[in-house]
């Protein structure tokens, strides 16, 4: 349970820098959907790693082969995240603001995390660390 409070405050961290800029591309700066979500990935990837690293995975071995596998893990966190963006926004014509936020913070966001947390205690910290079972 330890793990996944700890990866749950990372992650709502690196949400919550990842929706502010978000947020922020998208309107005042008037950026597309795409490259907006794109850079506010960036951002809130860096926070997550900052996160999990220093807490979560804190007696884990950090290195450069963590940094890099982390950063493909939520790629692919990310990819889901604009494919349902692509498909709300383009395929099914939702273009406002909200629509874009929901699909990308919301919905593609929730299909992520799944991703993300399976990616972080497999492929990047592979189990080091870990108080127990985080199912329970």
């Amino acid at each position: 349970m330890r793990e996944v409070l700890g990866f749950a405050a990372a992650g709502l961290l690196a949400y919550a820098a990842d929706l502010g800029l978000f947020l922020w591309l998208r309107g005042p700066a008037g950026l597309d959907p795409l490259t907006a979500k794109s850079l506010s990935f960036l951002a809130g990837c860096s926070v997550a790693y900052a996160g999990n690293a220093l807490g979560t995975y804190r007696h884990a071995a950090r290195g450069p082969r963590q940094y890099v596998v982390f950063f493909a893990v939520n790629i692919a966190g990310a990819l889901v995240q604009l494919l349902c963006i692509a498909v709300s926004h383009y395929g099914f014509g939702f273009t406002s603001r909200r629509a874009d936020t929901v699909s990308g913070a919301g919905i593609g966001m929730a299909i992520a995390t799944v991703l993300r947390f399976w990616g972080t205690r497999t492929l990047v910290f592979r189990g080091e660390g870990r108080v127990g079972s985080w199912t329970g």
